[in-house]
């Protein structure tokens, strides 16, 4: 989870990601996803999406893989701050 061209997207609601997310990480609410596609394709890869739970960042997942866009799902963003930070 360090390499340093991968790309932490942050499916939760603006408010959620302000109250804390991983640090250089991007915010595309999971309802944004659809009408901003095209952003996804212009990040550097892997792109790595979180969530609170990951249940969000699932059903992102699996959405951008319909698509066409290599991507994983890596859980809560906490689980992901504290890999990114090892």
């Amino acid at each position: 989870m360090k390499a340093s061209n991968q790309t932490i997207v942050d499916v939760r609601t603006p408010e959620e990601y302000n109250g804390g997310h991983v640090a250089g990480s991007i915010n595309i609410p999971l309802q944004q996803i659809p009408t901003r596609l095209n952003e996804f394709t212009d990040l550097p890869q892997p792109l790595v999406l979180c969530c609170a739970s990951g249940n969000r960042s699932g059903q992102a997942v699996a959405y951008l893989r319909e698509q066409g866009i290599t991507c994983e799902n890596g859980g809560s963003w906490r689980s992901v701050n504290e890999l990114v930070n090892q």
